[in-house]
């Protein structure tokens, strides 16, 4: 097993997969710091990835957890509706990390990042007890100029979800359950576990309908995400249609004797977008982005109700 020699060591092997020079960055990594070029506003964000809250080396692949580490922050800049332009990097290496290990790592995240054409510019490295990563990612404004927010809706605006809510809820039960031998019968809801897409090409063309009032991506689950999107003081009418939603979680839904609607609100990690659209410019999202599903309004006051029926329930808390 070969281990990690140095801090040297580590930081040769993402020079094997990450280039310093790129657009936009006038002093790569290697310094103390990195000098970007930025335009007068960015959005930024920053997410944690640590072993056994968020992954599993059990059923992750190494090149799953750096791809999925990365997605997740490209995820955030989708539904602000911008384009990322560079990332940092930290990471904690456990012993039992070898050097392999890192390798394909890296790989995984590189081909992610070459496919947005994302730099990295630095970070960090420490050793620890378990694998944790910490991405930040910063974008800048699409060609509509604009970043998306949330809380901006009107009552009577269009709910529409871009992906397929629940689905990598399902692909985490059955990971848990059956390790990567759920792959072979469940391969939709393991993909959107394990390999999440970063909608940044929708999120471009939400930004550019002015009809779009606001967005966010849903990563904790409709349930305990929609209320962070919608104006104080409002709630919404969600209607999932018969057959609306993927087969996957339909027929998981059955297996356990669960409402395939239930699935898909409290669902977790999906990564899918959550817009709020004007009713007389739905018809233009919709061709724009042919993915988006409408699948409810924001009602004028507080309360939510889910195919008919109230609902109180609240969704994934890390600290609940």
């Amino acid at each position: 097993m070969p281990r990690i020699a140095s801090e040297d060591d580590f930081l040769s092997l993402m020079d094997a997969h990450f280039p310093r020079q790129a657009a936009g960055v006038e002093l790569p990594r290697g310094d103390d710091a990195a000098v970007v070029a930025v335009p007068a506003r960015l959005c930024v964000t920053s997410d944690l990835f640590v072993e056994d809250v968020h992954f599993r080396r059990s059923y992750f692949t190494p090149a799953e957890v750096g791809a999925k580490s990365l997605a997740v922050n490209l995820s955030d800049v989708a539904a602000m509706g911008g384009t990322p332009t560079g990332f940092v990097l930290g990471i904690v290496c456990p012993d039992d990390a070898d050097r392999d290990y890192w390798d394909a790592f890296l790989a995984g995240m590189a081909a992610l990042a070459a496919s947005h054409d994302v730099p990295l510019v630095g970070g960090d490295l420490s050793r620890g007890d378990k694998i944790a990563v910490s991405v930040t990612v910063w974008g800048a404004p699409g060609p509509s100029g604009r970043f998306l927010t949330r809380g901006a809706g009107h009552p009577g605006d269009i709910l529409v979800a871009v992906g397929d809510l629940g689905l990598a809820r399902v692909g985490l039960a059955v990971l848990e359950k059956h390790g990567r031998a759920a792959l072979a019968d469940w391969p939709a809801a393991t993909a959107a576990h394990l390999a999440p897409v970063p909608r940044l090409a929708e999120g471009l063309a939400l930004a550019a309908l002015p009809g779009v009032t606001s967005c966010m991506d849903v990563s904790d689950g409709l349930a305990r995400d929609l209320p962070r999107l919608l104006p104080d003081g409002h709630g919404a009418d969600l209607f999932f249609p018969p057959g609306g939603l993927h087969p996957e979680v339909t027929a998981h839904a059955a297996g356990h004797g669960r409402p395939p609607e239930k699935v898909a609100f409290f669902g977790g990690e999906d990564y899918a977008l959550l817009a709020t659209v004007a009713p007389s410019a739905l018809a233009a999202l919709r061709a724009a982005v042919p993915a988006a599903k409408p699948i409810g309004a924001i009602a004028a006051k507080p309360g939510y109700t889910l195919n008919g029926a109230p609902i109180n329930e609240r969704g994934f808390d890390h600290f609940g």
